[in-house]
């Protein structure tokens, strides 16, 4: 949860905070335009995921914000370029719209994810919400700060009261696969529990917020659906690290697909989250 503060003065935040503004605003008309009935594009990638207008307006106008601004630092996009990613050691990590089916099935749910990625590490990021108006960062010092657009008020992150039960965040479509219903079925086990269903890094918010506990995810993800989120719920005593417990690093293999992963809000979540697992493994 968060509470209210006053404007960081850090010149990073103050750059980039504008520019992720905008960019919510034309993401926000975006999607107006699309739930209105307007004609809209709607694209397949090679792998047979959705890729619309909103993901490459918003890719072109972040991507190009960061180029003049920071002309010495890359941008490896979702929606860009990345035959030469290999040769950097410092990068914009960007998903100008995180989780398109969210946004083409009119759910709100959807994210801007940026981070800043040094030495495999992310050092900064900022994960925005525009169906929200709310703006997320985490500075390359201190607790992460919220901005609200709509209000222009900053907010600061205080750790909550821990709920008597246990909150689960889980993706729309998990419903559909039986690995997460033999999870939840295991934890219900040993503790209480409730399901908040949402899309995309939004999930990630919501540990923020203390409205999820643990977010389990057993379908692969890429990098930049994870940076942001990573280094925020880092920052606040948490983690997302893969099946085997180690956290991600960024832009050192061939594939830019993580595996699955657990996020968790902190140790104590780390621990039931991954006692649920073996058990799962375990299972004749």
């Amino acid at each position: 949860m968060f509470k209210t503060t006053t404007a960081p003065q850090d010149a990073l935040i103050l750059q980039l905070v504008p520019i992720v503004t905008q960019a919510c605003e034309i993401l926000r008309a975006e999607y107006q335009a699309y739930c209105a009935g307007v004609a809209f594009d709607v694209e397949r990638k090679s792998d047979n995921s959705p890729v619309t207008q909103a993901d490459y307006r918003v890719n072109e106008f972040i991507t190009t914000a960061l180029q003049e601004n920071f002309s010495d630092i890359p941008v490896l996009s979702e929606e860009g370029d990345n035959t030469e990613r290999k040769q950097w050691q410092s990068f914009w990590l960007l998903d100008p719209l995180d989780g398109t089916k969210e946004f083409l099935h009119k759910r709100p749910e959807f994210t801007i994810n940026l981070s800043l990625v040094e030495g495999a590490h992310t050092t900064f990021a900022i994960l925005a919400i525009p169906g929200e108006q709310a703006i997320y960062i985490c500075p390359k010092q201190g607790l992460p700060l919220k901005f609200e657009i709509q209000t222009d008020l900053w907010q600061e992150y205080v750790e909550d009261q821990p709920s008597t039960e246990i909150r689960i965040g889980l993706s729309q479509s998990s419903q559909d696969k039986p690995k997460y219903a033999e999870y939840l079925e295991i934890l219900k086990q040993s503790v209480s529990i409730a399901e908040f269903k949402a899309g995309s890094a939004y999930k990630f918010c919501m540990i923020l917020e203390g409205k999820v506990d643990i977010y389990p995810r057993f379908h692969p993800t890429s990098e930049w659906d994870t940076s942001a989120g990573q280094c925020l719920v880092e920052r606040i005593g948490g983690g997302v690290v893969d099946l085997k417990g180690r956290p991600f690093l960024y832009n050192q293999r061939d594939s830019l697909l993580n595996g699955g992963f657990i996020a968790f809000r902190n140790i104590d979540m780390k621990e039931l989250a991954f006692q649920a697992l073996e058990l799962m493994a375990n299972r004749p």
